[in-house]
């Protein structure tokens, strides 16, 4: 569904960004590719990388809407990948997380309805699920933002959807580097933030291909969630650096110890497929059905119990400590 198309990528200098170009490079033929941005450096490095004629590089932010309708003329699809996404800078820094999450989000919606794009997905976070740190509050609002905005269209055939998964493998931010930078500088230990934390999991490809897939199942309104494995914290600096001592350094501002994809409270809107859920809307919609157990490829699911809850410390599927050996 990529070939001739043209796709728009939101903070696409990001590791999402750009490993999502280089998969829609390696396995269509679209028509244009345009990466949107605020930083001029990250766009020209990623230049040097993807020179291809379908390239195109609009430097500008979520938060100034006119750029953003210039950048969406005659854009089939939209990845809004942009955020602010570190918890602690977001805990001290909130009307500007505020500014780029929520309000760039309006922006988005604002200018794929006024721009007719026809698909978008928004990438949202487990920290949205029942959120206790202003980044995961401001990722909620958003969600529901996308959601809503399928009540906007009208008549157009413009739809939104949300992707929502948790760490992503290697990513900056990711525990991953800061673990390898500091065994390689020497450290003679690894901070461990609690004995018990655990998250979801999941590699840049595997994130790159749920949004491509989403992309042939939305209806519009959906939340999609993977079914990925969890991993123990401790296991992960025991297959890293099986040798060095680990401290306990208590959980940072806003940290959970535990990360929820799908709340309780969402479980009468949560459907399940063989690789992934869906929550519902809770809105109805006035220009398409409600019903989400059946997604545009016809694959089919069924409604979880009620009081299910989908959580990384629950999780019926965990990383061992060789596994996670092979993510290193």
């Amino acid at each position: 569904m990529f070939d001739n198309a043209s796709i728009l990528i939101t903070g696409g200098t990001g590791s999402f960004g750009k490993k999502y170009t280089q998969t829609l490079l390696d396995r269509y033929n679209p028509n244009k590719i345009i990466v949107y941005s605020r930083d001029e450096l990250k766009q020209f490095e990623m230049q040097q990388e993807f020179n291809q004629p379908c390239m195109r590089y609009f430097i500008g932010d979520v938060r100034d809407g006119e750029r953003l309708k210039q950048a969406m003329r005659g854009v089939d699809f939209v990845i809004h990948a942009a955020a602010l996404k570190q918890v602690p800078a977001a805990e001290y820094n909130p009307m500007e997380c505020i500014k780029t999450n929520i309000n760039g989000a309006e922006n988005v919606i604002k200018a794929a309805i006024d721009c007719c794009v026809k698909r978008i997905i928004a990438l949202s976070t487990d920290k949205a699920a029942n959120p206790i740190n202003l980044y995961g509050a401001t990722k909620l609002a958003s969600d529901k933002l996308f959601v809503a905005a399928n009540n906007m269209v009208g008549q157009q055939d413009t739809r939104f959807s949300v992707v929502r998964y948790g760490n992503v493998v290697g990513t900056r931010g990711s525990v991953v580097p800061f673990f390898q930078k500091m065994i390689d500088e020497g450290a003679d230990h690894l901070p461990i933030t609690h004995q018990d934390m655990t998250r979801f999991w999941i590699t840049l490809q595997e994130g790159v291909d749920f949004v491509l897939k989403n992309f042939q199942r939305m209806f519009g309104g959906e939340i999609f969630v993977p079914k990925i494995p969890s991993m123990r914290v401790v296991d992960l600096a025991n297959s890293m650096a099986p040798n060095l001592e680990q401290k306990i350094v208590g959980i940072r501002p806003g940290e959970k110890l535990h990360e929820i994809m799908c709340p309780q409270d969402d479980s009468h809107l949560t459907v399940e497929f063989d690789d992934h859920y869906v929550i519902a809307p809770s809105i109805n919609f006035n220009s398409c059905g409600n019903r989400f157990d059946q997604n545009r490829l016809e694959e089919t699911g069924k409604k979880v119990k009620q009081g299910f809850e989908y959580n990384s410390g629950s999780n019926p599927h965990f990383l061992t400590v060789e596994e996670l050996k092979s993510y290193n």
